[in-house]
């Protein structure tokens, strides 16, 4: 059951990871590409063209779009799910709670930015930032839950040996 489990978590963060990925590919090309339309609200609070072309759209020194790392980010926590797959080292759980720590931090700062600072919000960006989120929560409920199965059964011979010892069985 535990391992069913730990397997959608996987699944879902690989799904997330790679809807995060199609944003930030589909924002990146709009940066470059004048030619591709940018489908979202044009004035008013939900104004995607105000946000991203602020001096926040950009990697600060740069005329990289944030976009960019964004994508980056999600392609790591897509080959970190993939090893989730595929296995589970100790250091996996840890590794994606961290990640995705990372990625919330970042967009709870962005969100800051568009709300204080710009007074608009990007609808693509906000939506990015709500998968994040739910990664964030998916990645927090794995690393809470029960020890994979390969440290649950070292932890069971231990007690089992402790409780041997303390309490012999009856025959």
């Amino acid at each position: 059951m535990v391992q069913q489990r730990r397997g959608w978590s996987q699944v879902i963060l690989l799904v997330c990871s790679l809807a995060g990925a199609a944003i930030a590919i589909y924002l990146t090309i709009v940066h470059y590409n004048e030619v591709v339309p940018l489908f979202c609200s044009g004035s008013g609070v939900v104004n995607c063209g105000l946000v991203l072309s602020s001096p926040y759209g950009v990697v600060f020194g740069s005329s990289i779009p944030t976009s960019v790392p964004g994508l980056a980010w999600c392609l790591v926590m897509a080959a970190l799910a993939i090893v989730g797959l595929r296995a589970q080292p100790r250091w996996l759980r840890p590794a994606q709670f961290a990640w995705a720590l990372i990625g919330l931090l970042t967009a709870l700062y962005l969100v800051y930015v568009e709300i204080v600072r710009l007074h608009a919000i990007c609808a693509w960006c906000s939506a990015l930032h709500v998968l994040i989120l739910l990664m964030f929560l998916v990645t927090l409920v794995s690393l809470t839950s029960s020890a994979p199965e390969s440290d649950e059964f070292e932890a069971g011979d231990v007690e089992g040996e402790e409780a041997d010892a303390v309490h012999p069985p009856v025959k």
